[in-house]
């Protein structure tokens, strides 16, 4: 084979090589996103055993993207291994809900800070509006529920955004967002306060308006603070049964 038909062959073989690469990327992908949310849903349990072959079956896929998958849902935190049992769905204890509000507390106080500094107005008018549909849904419901948010549905969500801090975004959008999503979807009602959290954010969104970054990080900082309290009785209530 001379030289200039190795090279085509082996041009041709990068080729396909990269796309192949790319197939796969694409749906370990689609595959991370799948399974977090039937983990956060509550489809997969919590505390339930990570079995390859039934996932491989379910998903219709082979076992290199689905190990591939699952080790990204470790990074995420939504995994973990344990001694003769292997990968498991983690467990939100409400022990373990009070240490993540805590980091929760610092680190959306800091991005409130950061927003109100950074924010275009285009993004304080699309919040506006989420805030109205989350104001409808209350009403729809009564004041049952908030939203179950996610992504660009999800006000913190877009705060943290806004912050324009990649390190502060990488932190919460990630293992912490996910592990709080969980814990949204399946904690009782009981916990929940859609009225006044709605305030509360119409209160935030407005220092972010005014530009008071200290007002801002103050009104998040109490505002996740009162959602870690109302954990931390919910502990108190199950141990005085």
């Amino acid at each position: 084979m001379n030289q200039e038909l190795k090279s085509t062959v082996a041009i041709g073989n990068n080729g396909s090589n990269d796309k192949e690469s790319a197939k796969s990327a694409t749906l370990t992908e689609s595959l991370v996103t799948s399974l977090v949310e039937a983990i956060v849903s509550g489809q997969i349990p919590a505390g339930s055993k990570i079995s390859e072959p039934e996932l491989a079956k379910h998903y219709q896929v082979s076992r290199g993207p689905l190990r591939e998958a699952i080790m990204r849902l470790e990074g995420l935190g939504l995994i973990e291994r344990a001694a003769h049992i292997g990968a498991r769905v983690i467990t939100l204890s409400p022990e373990k809900l009070v240490e993540l509000y805590a980091v929760r507390e610092a680190l959306e106080g800091m991005a409130a800070r950061l927003a109100a500094r950074h924010i275009q107005q285009e993004e304080i008018l699309a919040l506006e509006l989420l805030l109205t549909k989350h104001s409808n849904h209350i009403d729809e419901v009564e004041g049952a529920s908030y939203f179950h948010q996610h992504g660009d549905f999800d006000f913190h969500y877009r705060i943290i955004k806004a912050s324009r801090n990649q390190k502060l975004i990488g932190l919460l959008c990630n293992e912490l967002y996910h592990q709080l999503r969980m814990y949204r979807f399946q904690s009782p009602r009981s916990q929940s306060r859609p009225k006044e959290a709605l305030n509360e954010h119409k209160f935030i969104l407005q220092a972010i308006r005014d530009r008071d970054e200290e007002l801002a990080e103050m009104l998040m900082r109490r505002h996740i603070s009162g959602s870690r309290k109302l954990i931390e009785q919910q502990i108190s209530l199950a141990e005085n049964r």
